[in-house]
């Protein structure tokens, strides 16, 4: 058994040690980056797929690399996702009242549908438009890297959905707060708003903190109950591939693993089980796994698909981010939010 294991070790090596150095490049451009602008534009997950892409193209690794590069895309990544759930704490999310968390289910579930009906009219193949639409409507990278192995999303559709979305989060978060004096919006309402749409917990943080601590606190409350939707929408998502293909889906794939492991990390957070010298190292291990599995699936890209995508997928993340926000505001007045 041993022998086995380590054989595995070493069939997975290459790929593996290719994909820590792409993700250690890309780490360090994005340090140059805020070095020299005092921000970074590109976050080292979007770099590390432009430059796993890159090494593609031009290198093309041989079958030596093939089985380390699909381990880091897929089990790295799954990984990730369970050490997500340790920053949600469902208590947290409770205190925030029951129509408030009604409201955000219903903007999520409705934003969904919406968001993929713009992706399909606008031509995308089914799977990409499904990352898209979950991406934007829940919490962006996290929601697109879990939704694409129950969809059998490929490589090009997940490094397509999480560029053009990626990008769109860095313009978001500097263009937003604009919306306060035009909207006339109190910093509850902003805060609101923000955790909406905005895709990760630290971009809400970056376009609250310019307006208020109000806004700050408020974003991240509702920011946390949207990604409270991951695990149901990949459970759905589940079933609707399972139905799709007659029943054929096997039970762990209806309820993937790492969405189990997702929610009982999730509720040991919310019952203090986990301690809290543990959140931060967990927290930080899963943001570099998360990089290390996004420079494997840019090895893996054939940029001249993403590139075909590329107008398309763009169109479909603004059109359908600019309809969150729009289900948003109504939602904001329709519970008298002041």
């Amino acid at each position: 058994m041993s022998q086995l294991l380590a054989e595995r070790a070493v069939r997975l090596l290459p790929g593996v040690a290719l994909s820590i150095v792409v993700t250690l490049v890309a780490v360090g451009l994005e340090r140059i980056e805020a070095s020299l602008f005092g921000h970074a534009w590109l976050e080292s997950l979007v770099l590390a797929i432009l430059l796993g892409a890159v090494v593609r193209t031009f290198v093309r690794p041989d079958d030596r690399y093939s089985i380390g590069i699909a381990f880091s895309a897929r089990t790295l990544l799954e990984i990730a996702v369970v050490l997500l759930g340790a920053s949600v704490s469902a208590r947290a999310v409770m205190a925030a009242g029951p129509m408030l968390l009604v409201g955000i289910f219903g903007v999520v579930a409705v934003a969904i549908l919406v968001s993929y009906g713009i992706g399909r009219a606008l031509g995308l193949e089914h799977r990409l438009a499904t990352l898209v639409a979950c991406g934007n409507s829940i919490c962006g990278n996290s929601a697109i890297v879990a939704a694409a192995p129950v969809i059998g999303a490929t490589a090009g559709d997940i490094a397509a959905s999480i560029a053009f979305t990626a990008v769109l989060g860095v313009i978001v978060v500097l263009l937003l707060p604009l919306l306060v004096p035009l909207l006339h919006l109190s910093e509850t309402q902003y805060g609101v708003l923000a955790g909406l749409t905005v895709y990760a917990v630290p971009q809400v943080i970056a376009a609250t903190a310019p307006v208020a601590a109000v806004s700050v606190h408020v974003g991240t409350l509702v920011k946390l109950i949207r990604v409270l939707m991951l695990g149901p929408v990949v459970v759905v998502l589940s079933l609707g591939r399972r139905q799709a293909e007659g029943g054929r889906v096997p039970l762990g794939r209806l309820v993937p693993l790492f969405i189990v492991g997702f929610l009982a990390l999730m509720v040991l957070r919310s019952f203090d089980l986990i301690p809290q010298a543990l959140l931060a190292p967990m927290a930080t291990v899963a943001t570099w796994l998360t990089v290390v599995s996004m420079a494997a699936l840019g090895l893996g890209v054939d940029v001249r698909a993403v590139g075909r995508a590329g107008g398309r997928v763009t169109a479909a993340a603004v059109l359908s981010l600019v309809t969150l926000a729009a289900i948003s505001l109504l939602l904001i007045h329709a519970l008298g939010i002041v």
